[in-house]
Order: C-alpha cells, then structure tokens, then sequence
C-alpha cells in the first residue's frame, strides 16, 4: 500500500495494467476432454481432430460453446466426460500370457506323452519279435559278463518267456499272441 500511495495516478494505472496483463496469462487455458474420454488441460490449442463440442473452455473469459450447449441441453444425455479409462489392459495381457504358457505346457506334454507311447511300441514289437524266436524252438546263445558265450538251457529259456509275456501285456496292452 505505500507504494501505490507514494505513485500518481498515471503511475499507479500503469502499474495496475501490468499486473492486469500478467494476469491473463493464467486465463490463457485450453480445456477439452480427448479421444480417451480424460479431460486436457494446456496452454496451447486442442489438436485438430478434436471437436467442437468436446472443447470445455477456450483462453479468456467467454465459455466454450460446447460448455453453454451442454449447460442448456436436457439431463437425458450423458455427459461426454464418463469414458473409464481401460484399467484392465493388464489384466487381459495377464491371461493372455497364461493362456500361452498353458497351450506350451499341454504342448510339451502332448510331444511326451507322444515319445512314451512310441517307446512302448518299440518296445512292443522287439519282445513280439523275442517271443517267436523262443517259441521257434532253436538253440538260443547269448554272452555273459566275462564275455564267453552260453547256450540257454530249458531254465533259462522259462524265464525269458516270462520276461517277455510281462513286457507284451504292459507295452503291447493285450495278451500273449
């Protein structure tokens, strides 16, 4: 207050007009909601693609015509502002990811269930072919641990034939054929 009591008038109108001036500064605001639905606030213009009616308020003290529209029109229309942002983008990439790693994993599973059963059938038909070279009736020999040859007697032939029924019915899946 001493200041504007020690300045003349001029002085004084001055020194209100430039406070004046730096004021409308703070007026110069855009506002407009964008294409997200989320209201903008900024000192510079909407982008072109936005519309008329979706800018709140223009710089200086006249509303928008979009606003007064909005103001005068009947509660039977729902403001432009009520988009939700998407919050559940995450979400979807979550279980998207999940769906993913579990198509993998049925994958892998499918691929060794796969290498399983072609094991089983290999195995399958060696002892099939095992059994009609014991069932054939021909002297069989066979090496042992110190490298000598054996010829397989009646014992040892019983117990192959064993061997090789329980190997068919748990790979070949039906009886002694």
């Amino acid at each position: 207050m001493v200041i504007f009591q020690s300045l003349r008038s001029p002085a004084r109108t001055m020194l209100l007009v430039a406070s004046a001036l730096c004021c409308t500064a703070a007026l110069a605001q855009w506002q407009w909601v964008d294409s997200a639905g989320r209201k903008v606030f900024s000192d510079t213009p909407p982008p072109v693609g936005v519309s008329d009616k979706n800018i709140l308020k223009r710089p200086g003290l006249a509303p928008a015509p979009a606003a007064t529209e909005t103001a005068n029109a009947p509660a039977t229309t729902a403001p432009a502002t009520t988009a939700v942002p998407k919050l559940n983008d995450r979400d979807e990439q979550l279980e998207a990811r999940k769906k993913q790693a579990e198509a993998e994993e049925q994958a892998k599973k499918k691929a060794e269930d796969e290498k399983v059963a072609k094991a089983r059938q290999d195995n399958c038909e060696r002892a099939k072919r095992n059994k009609i070279t014991m069932d054939s009736g021909i002297r069989i020999a066979t090496t042992n641990a110190k490298g000598e040859r054996e010829i397989m007697d009646d014992k040892a032939r019983a117990a192959e034939n064993q061997r090789l029924n329980a190997i068919i019915q748990s790979d070949c899946g039906a009886g002694i054929q």
